[in-house]
């Protein structure tokens, strides 16, 4: 058996707002398509967890996004992050004691490379969000919910401040791709 990596590719600004919709089937197939193996979706918002024998998750996503615009006809930014370097950023969660709940939402801004420009703290008063830490190529980001009754997405600010390509997940979104990946390797 040949040796792979189990990934999760994170797409960008896909099946939001009625924008650049994609079916979880048609995404499963193009990763098919172009040769990575126990490909399974998570959510409609852009999770593909596969296994590669690539290492290199630039090369990855540059492969991925051009096998996008080429079956759906969006350019879409895609971030590839292995299982270990997820493992690892669940494991490290910065988020202590801060609870979710009805008027606090944690983020995961999840960074295509790490970033020379952004800096701690951040904060964002009139979205009402915190930088908590930035780690490798994550952002950890408390939003908190403004009198609007909305919440915060700290995605465009962050890469602005950043300057680099960023997707956002929830905190309990991106602890559910992990189980889900993991225990599909154990499997």
């Amino acid at each position: 058996m040949t040796n792979t990596t189990r990934y999760v590719a994170f797409l960008r600004g896909i099946n939001v707002g009625g924008n650049k919709l994609i079916k979880m089937e048609a995404l499963a197939a193009v990763f098919r398509a172009a040769g990575f193996r126990n490909v399974r979706t998570y959510i409609a918002s852009g999770n593909v967890i596969f296994d590669s024998r690539g290492t290199n998750t630039d090369i990855l996503a540059k492969k991925i996004e051009k096998k996008l615009t080429t079956n759906f006809g969006h350019e879409i930014a895609v971030l590839v992050y292995s299982l270990a370097e997820l493992e690892a950023l669940v494991e490290l969660n910065p988020f202590g004691r801060i609870r979710r709940g009805k008027d606090v939402m944690l983020f995961v801004v999840l960074l295509r490379d790490k970033s020379s420009r952004g800096k701690l703290p951040l904060e964002s008063r009139t979205e009402k969000f915190k930088g908590l830490a930035l780690v490798d190529r994550a952002a950890f980001i408390v939003a908190r919910r403004k009198k609007t009754g909305w919440f915060g997405f700290p995605n465009n600010f962050i890469e602005k401040e950043f300057g680099v390509t960023a997707t956002t997940r929830n905190w309990s979104t991106l602890e559910k791709i992990l189980i889900v990946a993991s225990d599909e390797k154990n499997q």
